[in-house]
């Protein structure tokens, strides 16, 4: 029941930037760290950047670190994910989800995926 719709990805050059948002229809995630993952063609989901509750801690998987930046507004129920310098191994789709520890990295805690939004990076 918890709905989750991803928006913002396109086409862009190597080097390039995008910014992705997440819009989810709990106002009971507000209380819950959230974070992004994706996912490329033949190859698994992957943790990408984590945000907490209050906003005021963030982690990201090494790959992104200096690249990516994680935020959220929490009386919009939005959390998003400003993309600079972007390569084409960036080139998946990206989700958004609950971030919760299950091991070294984080992994999505809720069930329900939202559709996800593509990001092409060309080379």
């Amino acid at each position: 029941q918890v709905q989750l719709v991803e928006s913002g990805g396109g086409l862009v050059q190597a080097g390039g930037s995008l910014n992705l948002s997440c819009v989810f229809s709990e106002r009971t995630l507000s209380n819950r760290a959230m974070g992004w993952f994706r996912q490329a063609p033949g190859q698994e989901r992957e943790f990408v950047a984590s945000i907490s509750a209050t906003g005021d801690s963030t982690y990201y998987a090494d790959f992104v670190k200096g690249r990516f930046t994680i935020s959220r507004d929490v009386a919009e129920n939005t959390v998003y994910l400003q993309m600079s310098n972007l390569k084409p191994e960036d080139t998946a789709v990206y989700y958004c989800n609950t971030a919760i520890w299950r091991g070294g990295t984080p992994a999505g805690g809720l069930d329900a995926w939202g559709p996800g939004t593509l990001v092409t990076v060309s080379s």
